[in-house]
């Protein structure tokens, strides 16, 4: 053992004396050639990066008493550059992909949420482009706010008296008790104090709010006393936060929004209504979903919800209620901090106008489009990329057999701590494979495109429910490649 590792290390000895320095594989044509397309500095980042990591690996191999990996024809200077170049390449290349979401999860957080409709995309060319009238009034020559813009179409579309955009929901919420309940008391029901994703829990906002939680009830039963008995002379506002991500049932009680109200507004104070997804629509999947318009009839001075989740549209957080109580947001130092972009204002812009035709924003919205689709359409869709998997497309090339591809009824998802416990009908398309599934679901990953799909009982599950009809040649492409 003690000879092997005196070995391994001279061995590793070596090879550090024979890796090839910086200038010299600088001076290979091939590394002249990237110098010609790319910065020099950039060039001589990468180089030095690949030469620190072989020297890395040969020190690491000595250390354990192990002979490197590295073969002496691998740490020349030509064949050093090849992996300067792949680095090189990916430093230029943007890192966000194009992914074909075949989940099953409509609005899927870790694949970027609500797709957009053509008219938001339109719109954030727009902005993007060129100069715009952000802030700006055309017909008076002077400077106007950006909430303008969204201002009638929110109001219009919720029966609010006023509206506000901000950069997500956690930042209306944060804004929103800010404003109106900073030094005093907000009231929440215990069953209602949720982490809304990514760590980010009610009682953490709260404090970062400058407002203290105070918990009314229990998990499962809180009633309008349990307020009323909780009320301070710190008291500042009431907060029901819809648990959009979970549900409670059986044993439950609450009390209703217009008591809440009621509650509040006789003490001077105010109600804050978080509705987290933000269902604009009138699916008959959203039946579960509490409806913005009936917050705003039931008197709450500020309801919250989310741009990006059910509404469709881009990362935005909302707040509609009272001209009182939003304007105590917009005249808030945090209000600028917390400001919606320019381009996702573009894109909810957009959005908003397409839901002041409810059957058009069915129609048009992708998200809503997804959900809404008749399960017919999805097994359609399915049985053409079946087709094109085993050949029997019209142009589609002989791949798979026939018995390998079947189709599976299955249940998709609303998504992004949407709908928790509503299941969506929908077909997949399940693809037998000989070996490792694990290995081919990560080959579809790292594929162009990029294919997101799930492993059921070793196959490959591709959910039609989120993939649209232009995707599915592409997919088909995908699966096929990585199967080869």
């Amino acid at each position: 053992m003690a000879d092997r590792s005196k070995k391994a290390g001279a061995e590793g000895r070596a090879q550090l004396r024979s890796l090839a320095a910086v200038d010299e594989v600088l001076r290979e044509p091939a590394a002249l050639e990237l110098l010609e397309r790319y910065p020099r500095a950039l060039v001589v980042d990468a180089v030095r990066a690949v030469i620190e990591r072989l020297r890395a690996e040969i020190l690491t191999a000595g250390a354990a008493g192990q002979a490197s990996a590295a073969q002496a024809a691998d740490l020349t200077p030509a064949a050093l550059v090849p992996w300067a170049a792949r680095l090189l390449e990916a430093a230029v290349t943007p890192s966000l992909r194009r992914v074909i979401n075949a989940t099953g999860v409509v609005v899927h957080t870790n694949l970027g949420r609500a797709l957009l409709p053509q008219e938001a995309v339109d719109a954030v060319v727009t902005a993007a482009s060129g100069y715009t009238d952000l802030e700006y009034s055309l017909a008076r020559g002077e400077r106007a706010s950006r909430q303008d813009h969204i201002h009638d179409a929110l109001c219009t579309v919720t029966g609010a008296e006023d509206a506000l955009a901000v950069n997500n929901n956690a930042a209306a919420v944060l804004l929103a008790l800010a404003a109106t309940a900073r030094g005093g008391e907000v009231l929440v029901a215990r069953g209602q104090l949720v982490e809304i994703g990514d760590g980010f829990r009610i009682p953490d906002i709260l404090r970062e709010s400058g407002a203290e939680l105070v918990e009314v009830g229990t998990t499962n039963r809180t009633y309008l006393k349990d307020f009323e008995n909780a009320w301070t002379e710190r008291t500042r506002a009431v907060m029901r936060v819809h648990t959009s991500n979970y549900r409670i049932v059986g044993f439950t009680a609450e009390p209703a929004l217009e008591e809440l109200a009621g509650l509040a507004h006789g003490h001077d104070a105010v109600l804050v209504d978080d509705l987290g997804s933000g269902a604009l629509a009138g699916l008959p999947l959203f039946g579960e979903e509490p409806a913005l318009k009936d917050s705003i009839a039931a008197g709450a001075d500020i309801v919250t919800f989310s741009g990006d989740k059910l509404l469709g549209g881009p990362q935005a957080g909302v707040a509609v209620g009272r001209a009182a109580a939003i304007a105590a947001m917009r005249r808030h130092p945090l209000a600028r901090a917390l400001r919606i972009d320019k381009l996702d204002l573009a894109a909810l812009d957009a959005v908003l106008r397409l839901y002041l035709d409810p059957a058009r924003a069915l129609e048009r919205v992708p998200t809503l489009a997804a959900l809404a689709a008749p399960l017919a359409e999805v097994r359609a869709r399915a049985e053409r990329l079946r087709d094109l998997l085993t050949g029997s497309a019209p142009g589609a090339a002989a791949a798979l057999p026939r018995e390998r591809v079947a189709l599976l009824d299955t249940v998709a998802r609303a998504g992004a701590g949407a709908l928790p416990v509503t299941e969506v009908p929908s077909v997949a398309v399940a693809v037998g494979v000989d070996g490792d599934a694990d290995g081919l679901a990560a080959a579809l990953r790292l594929g162009v495109p990029a294919v997101v799909c799930r492993l059921h009982d070793g196959r490959l599950l591709f959910d039609l429910r989120a993939v649209r009809d232009a995707e599915l040649e592409d997919l088909a492409g995908a699966v096929l490649a990585a199967l080869a």
